[in-house]
């Protein structure tokens, strides 16, 4: 053995303790663990910062993705790409609930009080709503020729009550709480809900009045009868008023009020009525409906009409053949 031989591996072996370790090298595809936290420190803040290492995912906010929201922050990780659906704003909620649901709730296709939709192809748009064109028995009526008799007052037993207004894509709607009737001709029936018409889908004698409120209501064999109060321009109405102040702002959202609304203030002074058996005005135009039309109107301000103008322009079914229907009139 040399005699260097043992100086020689005590001093390398001194080198070896006096100098660093070399860091072992990083795998390929392996990101900086730094690199990874400034990264999504940055993200964080709201600030995507350019990285010098390739190997880092980089988070980058897409402004046209159909799920990005006005100001929200990139989010922390990367999502797996999902297949584009239609965003559900309220303009297509709005274009859903007009197309799918008629005045009285019934599901339509369509329809609409002119165009290719209007009430000269009810019939023809969906089987069940045949009796638009077939039916005997249609509303509404010109009311002419109504016999004078003894008839029963409708008794109204309203009361102040919570109510909900939707825009239904057809007209103005006001659901109204339970608790609400009228008894009629020995019958009792719940009042359901009430809605508008411009102008008043019934005529008295050929004359049309500014708008009508449709109060529906229907008793436990299913049965409905509907109470028409006439609008006339005048005063302010403060039932009509408590609907307006409650409008919702887009189709087919329903807004609960915070005040009860009392529908004794609708109706009017005079509670003398002509009555018939008709129809739903609306899609499916169901028959056996029992009418009453209120005979003396109530006042309704310029500018409430012009606010339902303003939505509908124009909402009524054209008066339908009255058919030797026997109408009656109270004295």
């Amino acid at each position: 053995m040399s005699p260097f031989l043992p100086l020689m591996l005590l001093v390398c072996a001194g080198a070896a303790f006096a100098a660093d370790p070399a860091p072992a090298p990083r795998p390929i595809g392996v990101p900086d663990p730094m690199d990874v936290v400034r990264e999504r420190l940055a993200q964080r803040l709201g600030v995507i910062r350019p990285s010098e290492n390739a190997n880092v995912v980089r988070v980058v906010s897409k402004p046209s993705a159909p799920s990005a929201e006005p100001g929200a922050s990139a989010p922390r990780r990367a999502e797996a790409p999902t297949t584009p659906s239609t965003p559900r704003t309220p303009a297509r909620r709005a274009e859903k609930a007009a197309t799918e649901h008629g005045e009285h709730g019934e599901r339509a296709q369509h329809w609409d009080y002119q165009g290719s939709g209007g009430p000269e192809r009810w019939g023809r748009m969906k089987p069940e709503f045949a009796k638009c064109s077939s039916g005997t028995r249609q509303s509404p009526i010109d009311i002419r020729d109504g016999i004078k008799v003894e008839l029963d007052p409708v008794q109204f037993d309203y009361k102040p009550s919570a109510f909900k207004v939707v825009d239904n894509g057809h007209t103005i709607q006001v659901n109204v709480a339970p608790g609400n009737s009228i008894d009629v001709m020995g019958q009792r029936f719940e009042l359901v809900q009430f809605h508008f018409h411009r102008p008043s889908e019934e005529r008295i004698d050929g004359k049309a009045f500014d708008m009508v409120a449709h109060l529906v209501h229907k008793n436990l064999e299913g049965r409905l009868a509907v109470v028409a109060v006439l609008l006339e321009k005048g005063s302010a109405q403060p039932v009509v008023q408590s609907v307006w102040n409650n409008l919702p702002l887009e189709k087919g959202d329903e807004i609960a009020a915070r005040a009860p609304l009392d529908l004794n203030r609708l109706l009017p002074a005079e509670r003398g009525y002509f009555t018939y058996m008709g129809s739903l005005t609306t899609p499916p135009c169901s028959e056996g409906v029992l009418w009453m039309v209120m005979k003396q109107p109530v006042p309704i301000s310029a500018e409430q009409i012009d606010i339902f103008a303003r939505l509908y322009p124009m909402n009524a079914r054209p008066v339908q053949s009255a058919s030797g229907r026997l109408i009656k009139e109270s004295n």
